[in-house]
């Protein structure tokens, strides 16, 4: 087992299979020893865990639960793409968007369920930059939408 499989492992996460794209795009791309994630949202078994905008329909702590639950999905892409997790060298940049009420601030204690599940994860590899941004809507109303850019070995 992987260093990183373990490490889910001790977390009780079990990765999802790797999501199909229902639109024309590709979860995963890479160019060099960069691969770039599609966003990924909060589906459970196909199902979002919550819908709707932080401030409004979701709190903060829901929000964070989605934010984590859409990490939990981009690994799974990750794994899906790359065969085994350990090829990760560095968790580079994380592009999170919050769809927000009027009025609603807290977009970067919203997205820190993922930044903080990274970490747990790959330990100082998974610290990354960061933009958590507030958006009008999300499509499907997820609460929450994630980006990966992330640095992989051969």
């Amino acid at each position: 087992m992987s260093q990183i499989e373990q490490r889910l492992q001790e977390l009780g996460i079990t990765l999802p299979p790797s999501p199909e794209p229902r639109f024309t795009y590709i979860p995963c791309n890479q160019t060099g020893n960069l691969i770039y994630l599609s966003g990924q949202d909060c589906r459970i078994n196909g199902e979002l865990m919550y819908e709707g905008k932080l401030g409004r329909e979701v709190t903060i702590e829901q929000g964070q639960e989605a934010a984590r639950q859409t990490i939990i999905n981009c690994l799974a892409v990750m794994k899906g793409y790359l065969g085994d997790l350990d090829r990760v060298v560095k968790i580079v940049k994380m592009l999170g968007f919050v769809n927000s009420a009027p009025g609603f601030g807290d977009q970067p204690y919203v997205i820190n369920g993922a930044s903080n599940l990274l970490v747990d994860i790959f330990g100082e590899q998974g610290k990354h930059a960061r933009s958590a941004i507030g958006t009008s809507d999300l499509p499907f109303h997820t609460p929450v939408e994630i980006e990966l850019i992330v640095e992989v070995r051969d």
